[in-house]
C-alpha cells in the first residue's frame, strides 16, 4: 500500500514493505464429470413439448370441472360458531353460602344440590309461620264452640225446619223435572203418531192396490197377503201410537199436580222457618266470627307454605345436566337474589353458521352438512340443517340499519342458519366440543 512521507518539506511516496504470506499447496482431485444425455434436435423436442401442454391442459379442465361441480352444489363458510344453552344460576333468596358442592367444569346432572344456604333465619320463619297457624286454629275452635251453645235452643227446630224446606225444593224440583220429561214426551208421542199414520196412510193404499191387481190376476196370493200384513202392522202401529199420546198427556197432568202439591208444602215450611230465624241473630253473629277465624287460618296456612318454600330455595340445584362454567361464588359469601352464582352449559348443541344471503338460494333444512372444527383439525363432522334464520343478523343487532335515511350502502347480509350434529359422528368427542368453538361448514345444496 502506498503511503505520503513528508521529509524536508518534500513529499516522497514510500511503499511499504508487502507480507509475502507462503503459498498454499492444493492436493489434486478428481472430478468425474456427468454423462452427456443427448440432447434432442429441436425437431424431435416439439411433440414433447405439444404433448406435455396437452396433458396439462387435460389435467386443468378435469380438476376445473371437478371443482365447478363441486362449488355448484356446495356452499361453504368459515364463519360458524358452536353454540348451546348457557344456563344462568342464581339465588331466589338472600343468604350466606354455607356449602359449594361443586368446581368448575365439572359435570352436574339435573337436580343436583350446587350450592347450600345457611337455613337457620328461614327455619325460624317456618316455626313463626307454624306457631302463628296454631293460634289462628284456637281461635276458630272457640268460635265454633261458641256457635254449638247458640244454637242449642233453636238447632233442633231449625233442622226440622230446614229439612222440611229441603224436602219440599226436592220435592218442587222432582216435579218440575217430571213436568218437563212429560212436556217433551207428548210432542215425542204426537211425532210418533203421525209417523205411524203416515205409513198406515201408505199401506192401506198398497193393500187397496194389490187388491184390485189380485182380483185382475196380475198378482199372486202370496203377494197380496204380504201386503195385508204390513197394513195390519201398520194399524197396529197406529192404534199403540195414539195409546201412547193419551198415556203422555195423563202423565202431563198427573206432574203438574205434583208440582202444585209440593209448592203448597215450601209455603207451609216456610212459614215455620221465620219463627226459626228470629232465635238465630246470636248465632250469625258467632258464624260471622268462625268465618273470621278460617280466614286467619288460611292465611296462617299460606304464610307457612311460603316459608317452607324459602327454605327449600336455600338449596340451589342444577335446572339441567351439564358442566359447571363461570363459577363465582365461595363459603360464606353474602349473596342476594338473582346474584349470578355461575353457569351450567347444558349437552345440547349446534351450530349457528353465518352464510351471505346470496348462498341460501338452494339451502333448505334438512340438507347434509360437513363440519371441520379448528380445535380438531383433520376430524370431520357431519350434521343436518335445522333451520335458517327469519331475519339477517343485522337486524337482530342493537342499532339495526335504516337504508330510509339516504346514506344507502348496499351491503351483502349475513343469514344465520342453524345446523344440528350427528350424534354418531361427534361420539368421543362430546365433552371436547363446547359453545364458542370456531368451524368450517360446507352444506350440500344439490339434492
Amino acid at each position: 500500500m502506498d503511503t505520503y512521507q513528508y521529509s524536508n518539506n518534500r513529499t516522497k511516496f514510500v511503499k511499504e514493505p508487502q507480507i509475502i504470506e507462503p503459498p498454499i499447496i492444493e492436493q489434486p482431485t478428481t472430478v468425474q464429470e456427468p454423462e452427456k444425455l443427448p440432447t434432442p434436435s429441436p425437431r424431435n423436442r416439439k411433440p414433447l413439448i405439444l404433448a406435455a401442454l396437452g396433458v396439462s391442459a387435460i389435467a386443468a379442465g378435469t380438476y376445473g370441472y371437478r371443482w365447478w361441480q363441486f362449488a355448484s352444489t356446495h356452499q361453504s363458510t368459515d364463519n360458524a360458531t358452536i353454540a348451546g344453552h348457557v344456563y344462568q344460576i342464581s339465588s331466589r333468596i338472600s343468604g350466606s353460602v354455607s356449602n359449594v358442592l361443586v368446581d368448575d367444569n365439572q359435570i352436574i346432572k339435573q337436580g343436583q344440590t350446587l350450592i347450600q344456604l345457611d337455613p337457620q333465619d328461614y327455619q325460624v320463619a317456618v316455626q313463626q309461620a307454624q306457631a302463628s297457624l296454631n293460634v289462628a286454629q284456637r281461635k276458630a275452635e272457640a268460635a265454633q264452640s261458641s256457635i254449638a251453645q247458640a244454637n242449642q235452643t233453636t238447632a233442633a227446630q231449625a233442622t226440622e225446619t230446614q229439612g222440611t224446606i229441603n224436602g219440599a225444593l226436592t220435592d218442587i224440583a222432582t216435579a218440575q223435572a217430571a213436568v218437563t220429561e212429560a212436556q217433551a214426551g207428548v210432542p215425542a208421542a204426537q211425532s210418533e203418531l203421525a209417523q205411524t199414520q203416515a205409513t198406515l196412510t201408505r199401506e192401506t193404499a198398497d193393500y187397496q192396490r194389490y187388491q184390485s191387481l189380485y182380483d185382475s190376476g196380475a198378482v199372486s196370493r202370496q203377494q197380496l197377503e204380504s201386503s195385508r200384513a204390513s197394513y195390519e202392522v201398520a194399524l197396529a202401529a197406529r192404534n199403540a201410537a195414539k195409546q201412547g199420546v193419551n198415556q203422555a198427556q195423563a202423565k202431563l197432568i198427573q206432574a203438574q199436580k205434583g208440582v202444585q202439591q209440593a209448592q203448597s208444602a215450601l209455603k207451609v215450611s216456610q212459614s215455620g222457618l221465620q219463627r226459626v230465624q228470629a232465635n238465630q241473630a246470636q248465632t250469625q253473629v258467632n258464624q260471622g266470627e268462625y268465618q273470621a277465624a278460617k280466614a286467619a287460618i288460611a292465611q296462617a296456612q299460606a304464610n307457612l307454605a311460603q316459608t317452607q318454600l324459602q327454605l327449600s330455595y336455600t338449596n340451589i340445584t342444577a335446572p339441567v345436566t351439564g358442566r359447571i362454567g363461570r363459577k363465582n361464588v365461595e363459603i360464606g359469601e353474602r349473596i342476594q337474589s338473582g346474584q349470578p352464582l355461575m353457569a351450567v352449559v347444558g349437552k345440547d348443541l349446534w351450530i349457528v353458521a353465518n352464510f351471505k344471503e346470496t348462498q341460501l338460494a338452494k339451502m333448505k333444512a334438512g340438507e347434509s352438512v360437513e363440519v371441520e372444527i379448528d380445535s380438531f383439525p383433520g376430524r370431520t363432522f357431519t350434521g343436518t340443517v335445522d333451520s335458517l334464520s327469519p331475519a339477517s343478523g343485522a337486524e337482530f343487532s342493537l342499532l339495526p340499519p335504516d337504508n330510509a335515511t339516504g346514506n344507502f350502502t348496499k351491503i351483502v347480509q349475513r343469514i344465520p342458519v342453524k345446523i344440528r350434529l350427528n350424534p354418531d359422528s361427534v361420539k368421543g368427542y362430546e365433552s371436547r366440543i363446547v359453545p364458542g368453538m370456531s368451524a368450517n361448514v360446507t352444506v350440500d345444496v344439490g339434492k
